[in-house]
């Protein structure tokens, strides 16, 4: 990672003995929050047959245990305690610090552990709520990094205010804004002002409409034809996991993504959603890696698209978590497409940025000679019509002065965006039946997630052209990259907002120094090989 990839988010400098006694613990009712399960456990092994028994109206206790009766609750309130004492043990042992430029947590009272992330490596803050912690008002946060997906450091739980305002304070550096060293001034949360939020109308038409759901469509179809040619009903028995494993699917989807809620702010892209479970997430903009928007065949009827995006720190994870962080967008019109790609790409690096997204959304290359006009994109040659002879005219690149536009699939439409610094590595791939009709693919690499770049059947001269540029793209974008300076320019978007955060003398924040750190042999895009198959 490049100097300029890291925000300069470091904390003053403390004397050792005040740094010392910077340690704090979490909330008393943190590990009941956690551990409620273990609770309800130890409470349904010992009283389910009490339970029973009051349902019935029989006696609450069995007369049968006679003189056991004594022992077993004196059992279960050993239990009971232990567990008890294992929590107040977990908490009085879990203590974080916010210091030196990095954040860390001590655990373990038996076997101890210490996690700490650098301040200035941190790629996302999340505030996550479960529905036991909103009880509470408690909330979790979460430090990301650059490490495959795995937190660098949970802090569950805080109450909610005392969570935001360090989530605050950590950004605030992010964005640039310098407290002097000993002032005890706390930072506020910074403004944001709202870009754009999904209806729950929508949100249910796009499930009912998604792919998930003609999938369902067609094994039900393949079940009942099933069924009445064999003529056994019993197949629907053994229909049941699935259909309870579908009703959870879509409860999941359902549920993160109800109340999505965008927003600009300074310290970055913040994102709200959650109808049981709410998370807030703050990505600054510099870290998104990638951005991929798709439309499935039935969604082209309404003009609905979904993003998807990569963030160093979020990795590829299958669970419903892990998908809804790295979306960036449920569902969403043409507009709101738009509006988003101009929160992650301020400068799109070409004069007529609506044109040529409208083009990598829903553009076809024309269906005549080559030599006829078209939208700009460099497309699949004709000579390879009959290897990719739904996607030929589909298919296609287009680089602008600041990202790589990346088009494909005639179906399900997808645009993948690439800004030019996060191109990190890159491959030529070429099989037997490409080389037989001159085409390659080329392969972007990024940080792990959903968004895989890959320009698809490409003319080999074409390809090999805009390997050697992007290669030189990707070092020039790095020499002049300035992601810390995002609110500047998104700031005629939201007004309020710049000037919310500007200081008292009307400028915009100044970039802070960065961490002073031993030099470090930086990540080039040279790492590009070329693999033939």
């Amino acid at each position: 990672m490049s100097p300029a990839d890291s925000a300069a988010v470091s904390l003053p400098d403390k004397p050792e003995a005040t740094v010392e006694n910077d340690w704090k613990r979490v909330h008393p009712a943190s590990p009941f929050v956690r551990g409620w399960v273990a609770l309800a456990a130890v409470g349904f092994f010992f009283g389910r047959d009490a339970f029973e028994r009051m349902l019935q109206g029989r006696d609450f206790l069995d007369p049968n245990l006679n003189g056991r009766v004594p022992w077993l609750l004196a059992g279960g309130a050993v239990v009971l305690l232990l567990t008890v004492g294992g929590f107040i043990l977990s908490w009085y042992f879990t203590r974080y610090q916010v210091a030196g430029g990095y954040v860390r947590v001590n655990t373990g009272f038996l076997f101890k552990q210490q996690r700490q992330a650098r301040l200035d490596r941190v790629q996302a803050i999340d505030i996550v709520q479960p529905l036991l912690a909103r009880i509470f008002g408690l909330a979790e946060l979460k430090f990301e990094v650059a490490d495959a997906g795995e937190s660098a450091v949970r802090l569950a739980y805080l109450p909610l205010d005392q969570a935001k305002q360090l989530r605050a304070t950590i950004l605030a550096r992010a964005a640039g804004v310098v407290i002097e060293s000993g002032t005890t001034e706390e930072i506020p949360e910074a403004p944001e002002h709202v870009v754009l939020s999904v209806p729950p109308a929508r949100l249910i038409g796009s499930l009912l409409l998604s792919e998930q759901t003609i999938g369902i469509l067609i094994g039900a179809a393949v079940v009942i034809a099933t069924s009445v040619i064999f003529e056994n009903n019993a197949i629907f028995l053994a229909l049941i996991p699935g259909i309870l494993g579908i009703g959870a699917a879509y409860w999941s989807s359902f549920n993160k993504g109800y109340n999505f809620t965008a927003a600009i702010s300074p310290d970055g892209i913040r994102l709200r959603y959650g109808l049981l479970d709410t998370q807030a997430q703050t990505v600054p903009p510099g870290r998104i890696q990638a951005l991929m928007v798709t439309q499935p065949p039935i969604w082209r009827i309404f003009g609905w698209y979904r993003m998807h995006v990569n963030v160093a720190g979020y990795g590829v994870s299958a669970s419903s978590e892990g998908a809804a962080r790295t979306m960036l967008l449920p569902v969403g019109l043409k507009s709101d497409v738009m509006r988003m790609m101009s929160l992650v790409l301020p400068d799109p690096g070409i004069e007529d940025p609506e044109r040529v997204f409208t083009a990598g959304l829903d553009g076809l290359a024309p269906a005549g000679p080559e030599s006829a006009p078209n939208d700009g994109f460099i497309t699949t040659p004709r000579r390879a019509r009959l290897l990719a002879p739904l996607g030929r005219r589909r298919n296609g690149f287009f680089a602008t002065r600041t990202a790589l536009l990346i088009r494909s699939g005639r179906w399900w439409h997808t645009l993948v965006l690439v800004p030019h610094q996060r191109t990190q590595s890159m491959a030529l791939h070429q099989g037997p039946l490409a080389r037989r009709f001159g085409v390659a693919d080329l392969v972007l690499h990024t940080t792990a997630g959903p968004v895989s770049p890959r320009v698809f059947q490409a003319g080999v001269e074409q390809a090999v052209e805009l390997f050697d540029q992007q290669a030189a793209r990707a070092r020039e974008a790095r020499k002049r990259q300035t992601s810390e300076q995002w609110l500047a320019q998104v700031a005629p978007q939201a007004p309020e907002v710049a000037a919310a955060a500007r200081p008292k003398d009307g400028s915009l924040p100044e970039e802070p120094a960065p961490l002073e750190r031993p030099e470090q042999p930086q990540t080039s895009p040279q790492q590009e090989d070329r693999h033939d198959g």
